[in-house]
């Protein structure tokens, strides 16, 4: 085994927290006299996700955002909302226009490594061993997007949900979507009483992502998800002919589980490892990017990276919906139909990116006050 050279950073993981973190660095001069490495166990040449999030007028991102929403749909079996986004735009990215553009700018930077090797494991020393299958490398702190091994375990108390999906990009011949309107949430097509829905992104009026999403603590079988985007794209969208022309799937951990706990004075826990995905919905854009100013300034000030990265009330807001959905998983459709119904979008979305009042959460709360909700306040406590 080889021993490469020390260096200040190393992040663990090319995904986007390790790829928000490292652009961050190299756009603060502060930085530019640290050694940072990049291990991950690939080049990161596939478009294999997309990541969509909503904002107010320009961000960061405009130059690889590959289509923007104004409008939005919800549907439920009772209801059908249209609903204007104003003040604020929903956007879509390729994750590999995300990985070009960090990877172009990084590269530019003579005091960034791109290391392309598989981390066994990282010790815990003053400063961390990262070990991979061909060397080891020293760093004063590793930030790490792996999960720990104690996530996996069955012997916990922690709720944990399964944001999980599939969804196909179809292309039709004749024009048929509606290309500034995409639907958020439609419930009328459902796997049994589970929390089910299919998500529609409109990229032109003849292309759309159409994904079908479970919240369950269980996952199905490929197949499962194919038969019901068939099925949507037939019953509810009418469309008989068209060609897919790519698919994609994930899985998202939605649960109150203390990811955060697991950073040390050394190692920040970063990305789904490190609690960055909100447990109620999955999202997980625009959190990286928060958490990722407070690190930059932590270090600057030389304070722990993982200072106040978290907001209490808003995890404990997440653990009460999280409890809901895992002893009531049919209560889904009605818990969002309240909360698209009877708040405005720039309440939700406040609330959505902790940034609300407590004169906000309340009335929120309000509109999703039910037996199951005070149950499940009784049992978090």
């Amino acid at each position: 085994m080889a021993h490469s050279k020390q260096y200040d950073y190393i992040i663990i993981g090319n995904g986007l927290a390790g790829f928000q973190l490292a652009l961050a660095l190299s756009k603060d001069s502060f930085f530019n006299d640290k050694q940072i490495a990049l291990i991950d166990k690939s080049h990161k040449t596939q478009n294999d996700k997309t990541w969509s999030f909503w904002e107010k007028g320009n961000g960061k991102w405009e130059s690889i955002v590959s289509k923007t929403w104004s409008k939005a749909l919800f549907f439920s079996s009772k209801m059908e909302l249209n609903i204007e986004l104003a003040p604020y735009k929903y956007k879509t990215i390729q994750a590999l226009d995300f990985y070009t553009k960090v990877t172009h700018v990084l590269k530019e930077k003579t005091n960034f490594d791109f290391i392309v090797e598989d981390v066994l494991t990282v010790e815990k020393t003053k400063h961390p061993k990262v070990i991979t299958t061909n060397n080891f490398y020293n760093a004063k702190h590793v930030f790490d997007s792996r999960i720990t091994e104690d996530y996996f375990s069955e012997s916990d108390n922690f709720t944990k949900i399964i944001q999980h999906f599939k969804g196909w990009i179809i292309e039709t011949k004749v024009p048929v979507f509606s290309p500034d309107q995409f639907t958020m949430m439609d419930y009328r097509l459902k796997d049994g009483d589970k929390t089910t829905f299919t998500y529609v992104l409109p990229l032109s009026s003849t292309k759309a992502l159409v994904e079908f999403t479970y919240f369950t603590p269980t996952l199905v079988n490929e197949a499962t998800y194919d038969s019901y985007i068939k099925k949507y794209i037939s019953s509810i969208l009418k469309i008989d002919t068209y060609t897919i022309v790519e698919t994609e799937s994930g899985i998202i951990p939605m649960t109150n589980f203390p990811f955060e706990t697991y950073s040390t004075k050394n190692i920040t826990k970063i990305g789904t490892a490190g609690g960055w995905v909100k447990g109620s919905t999955g999202y997980s854009f625009k959190h990286s990017e928060k958490k990722v100013a407070i690190i930059i300034t932590n270090l600057k000030n030389n304070n722990n990276p993982s200072k106040n990265l978290f907001k209490r009330k808003y995890k404990f807001y997440d653990k009460i919906f999280l409890k809901v959905l895992n002893d009531e998983n049919e209560k889904g459709e009605w818990i969002f139909e309240q909360f698209y119904s009877k708040n405005s979008i720039e309440a939700m979305f406040k609330f959505l990116d902790e940034e609300s009042s407590l004169i906000e959460e309340l009335k929120i709360m309000k509109s999703l006050l039910s037996l199951a909700f005070i149950k499940a306040f009784f049992k978090t406590l």
